[in-house]
């Protein structure tokens, strides 16, 4: 069993578990080298940690959005050496952002196997205010929660950052998303599904929209995860520089 530490401590069957999905999945998408080799400890166990459950959770949040195994290849060969899980955790969050629905209904005990950790009253509070879930209505017992934010809200819990500050920087990210959101619907529309609607009679220029509209979503968040990135780190360096 997990203990709270980066060690990988996973069995192949508590792994599956944790992600939701079968044991040959994960040994099929590790002969695919989409997954990184386990630890080998005694007997010749092989062990798992939180970066192969965060890639696995990126890699099915892929395929839900309707990338091949050889697309998803490519968008992990592309990403960033040495990634932690917090941050596959954070690519997942904003690939799962394109999906329609990624919500499902679980009971309590549910929940808890696939946060992998015993929850407290708190923490389902910090949870639902996160926007991860929302609790049963009257006498029932379905939480309905967001699988694409499920395992980030998680890690939160455990940050030692006041839970109002996580609100108000969540305020600020969804007001900035959605901004940005807007601006490259607009360009899109404009820019390409416009002169699309001229052109739709021509048949190789479907077949480009089409590739072009399979690839968009996956190309547009590795971008905008980033652009993030990259300028987060350069306006801590500024802030904090001492003078």
């Amino acid at each position: 069993m997990a203990t709270g530490t980066d060690e990988p401590t996973l069995t192949v069957d508590e792994l599956a578990a944790r992600a939701g999905v079968t044991v040959r999945t994960v040994r099929f998408y590790s002969t695919r080298g989409l997954l990184p080799p386990p630890v080998i400890g005694p007997r010749r166990v092989g062990h798992y940690g939180p970066d192969h459950l965060s890639r696995l959770a990126l890699i099915e949040e892929l395929q839900q959005q309707g990338m091949t195994l050889a697309a998803i290849e490519r968008y992990l060969e592309q990403l960033p050496p040495g990634l932690s899980a917090h941050d596959l955790a954070i690519h997942r969050a904003l690939v799962a952002s394109w999906a329609p629905d990624t919500a499902e209904d679980m009971t309590r005990a549910e929940l808890e196997k696939r946060a992998g950790r015993a929850l407290t009253e708190p923490d389902v509070d910090r949870l639902a205010a996160m926007g991860v879930l929302v609790r049963p209505e009257g006498d029932g017992t379905a939480y309905r929660v967001d699988l694409g934010l499920l395992r980030l809200g998680v890690e939160l819990l455990d940050v030692p950052i006041a839970h109002e500050t996580i609100l108000a920087a969540r305020t600020v990210l969804l007001e900035h998303t959605r901004s940005a959101a807007q601006e490259m619907t607009r360009l899109f529309r404009d820019e390409v599904w416009n002169p699309y609607r001229e052109r739709e009679g021509d048949p190789e220029h479907v077949a480009a929209m089409k590739s072009l509209s399979a690839h968009m979503q996956p190309i547009v968040v590795q971008a905008l995860v980033t652009a993030f990135q990259r300028s987060l780190k350069e306006e801590l360096r500024a802030a904090f520089t001492a003078e």
